[in-house]
């Protein structure tokens, strides 16, 4: 208990140093919460046209696809703000070699890096993503019970932890190649495959976004137990056995990289 209070207290720290930093730069705060919002708007604007040619895709109708996107934005937005920032700018810190300040710390390395710097903004669309979950289910005229709400917000942890271990794993090629923004980016691009159906994907594709890059799983999974469109529990196994295996392999490559860096002196 002292150690996870310890951690807390830290924690409390960067938050603070992030509301702080956030409060000097106003305006750029409040111009990339529009953006994202724009850009959220714009996905439920195609979804929107795409449904004026379609009944259905697969199984999902119009207001189960906006449930989706806005899981999947919800998701991403919770990502962003507590990782992204971390994961791209782990790179950076390896080729100044400003990490051996971070391994000097009293604290656990992976814990400093990966949760030093918060963005506050990404938490205000996470908020806009669970409004457009919201109304989509008045539209379905839908009321889920509260066992299906809890076990939504629960898988979404797992699916966001899901994305935190593969990142931090791709991060972590910087320890080899200097430079890894690139794969990180990358990564988080395919975000966008996560805002569609299962049921659109057949065959090789969906077998790689399933296993390989589970980004099927880690949206799909929260919505369809949230709807009640499980039809069986198997998903969901499958998408918790994803997050053991990421969050292992992870680790495993993290201890693994820490003994390729040099330091700054050397």
């Amino acid at each position: 208990m002292n150690t996870l209070n310890r951690y807390l207290t830290i924690y409390a720290a960067l938050w603070k140093n992030s509301v702080t930093r956030e409060l000097g730069f106003k305006t750029n705060f409040l111009l990339w919460i529009g953006v994202e919002i724009l850009w959220f708007a714009l996905q439920l604007v195609f979804i929107g046209v795409l449904y004026q040619h379609t009944d259905t895709i697969g199984s999902w109708g119009k207001w189960q696809v906006v449930m989706l996107i806005g899981a999947s934005h919800f998701i991403q937005q919770i990502f962003q703000a507590l990782f992204l920032v971390n994961m791209t700018n782990l790179s950076e810190l390896i080729r100044t070699g400003k990490f051996d300040f971070f391994l000097l710390l009293p604290v656990n390395t992976r814990f400093v890096v990966s949760f030093r710097q918060v963005d506050l903004g990404s938490f205000v669309n996470a908020t806009t993503a669970l409004g457009v979950i919201a109304y989509a289910a008045h539209q379905m005229q839908f009321t889920p019970a509260l066992m299906h709400i809890a076990g939504f917000l629960a898988l979404c942890v797992v699916g966001i932890a899901v994305h935190y271990s593969l990142m931090f794993l791709l991060a972590t090629v910087s320890f080899w190649t200097v430079r890894a923004q690139g794969i990180v980016w990358a990564y988080y691009n395919l975000f966008q495959i996560a805002r569609l159906p299962d049921e659109a994907f057949r065959g090789v594709f969906k077998a790689v976004f399933t296993f390989a890059l589970p980004m099927l799983l880690v949206v799909n999974v929260p919505v369809r137990l949230l709807t009640d469109k499980l039809a069986d529990p198997w998903s969901i196994v499958q998408l918790l056995i994803m997050g053991v295996v990421c969050a292992l392999v992870s680790d495993w490559w993290w201890t693994k990289s820490l003994k390729r860096y040099t330091s700054a002196s050397s």
